[in-house]
């Protein structure tokens, strides 16, 4: 068992590492100051806005000053966080030795990370007809649906790492699970504020 937890935090500290080495490069050679600031300045809106400059900054030169570009990609970026933390916590499930309640946990926390991938790719989409929208109606009627995606994708990952709320859980695996959702979380509320940011611009 010692072994298995040790395996985890090397993962945990491994995708850690990946992740904060991703989100703090620099933006691409050549990128137009422009672009950057506009970056900047939408992610002052959002809650969490050191996070949100560094995990969009690289992509500067695609987003360049577009609210829906721009709040495309945050989601994007999230999905792939999601589907990450969905594959890690997967792995957790694995292991010998744990306790029921964790097995539990780690299960339901699956199944809501699952469900987490699912709604912010569906917003996606969902942005990505607001660009295409005929009208007003149509526009509101997908950038609806991408505001109630998001905020459920949200509540998901809440709903996770309550099950690992009680003092009971507490533990190793306790901590390498939240400290994923936590990531998750303000990933998805920072994209939930730019939807809400390109709505706005309307």
């Amino acid at each position: 068992m010692a072994k298995q937890i040790l395996y985890v935090l090397f993962l945990f500290l491994l995708s850690t590492t990946m992740e904060l080495t991703t989100a703090s490069s620099a933006a691409p050679a050549g990128t137009s100051k422009r672009d950057v600031n506009f970056i900047q300045a939408s992610c002052k809106s959002t809650t969490y806005p050191t996070v949100c400059f560094s995990s969009l900054s690289g992509y500067a030169n695609s987003i360049q000053t577009s609210p829906q570009r721009l709040a495309e990609t945050a989601l994007t970026v999230t999905v792939n966080q999601a589907q990450s933390t969905k594959v890690f916590v997967s792995r957790l499930a694995r292991f010998k030795g744990l306790k029921k309640r964790e097995v539990q946990a780690i299960r339901d926390c699956i199944e809501e990370i699952s469900d987490t991938v699912d709604r912010l790719t569906k917003s996606v989409q969902e942005v990505k007809m607001c660009g295409r929208a005929k009208g007003r109606d149509q526009f509101w009627f997908h950038m609806s649906n991408a505001q109630t995606w998001t905020s459920a994708a949200l509540t998901n990952a809440i709903t996770c790492s309550d099950g690992f709320a009680r003092r009971i859980m507490d533990g190793r695996i306790k901590n390498s699970v939240r400290a994923r959702i936590v990531n998750l979380g303000r990933g998805t509320s920072n994209a939930l504020a730019l939807i809400n940011a390109f709505a706005k611009k309307y």
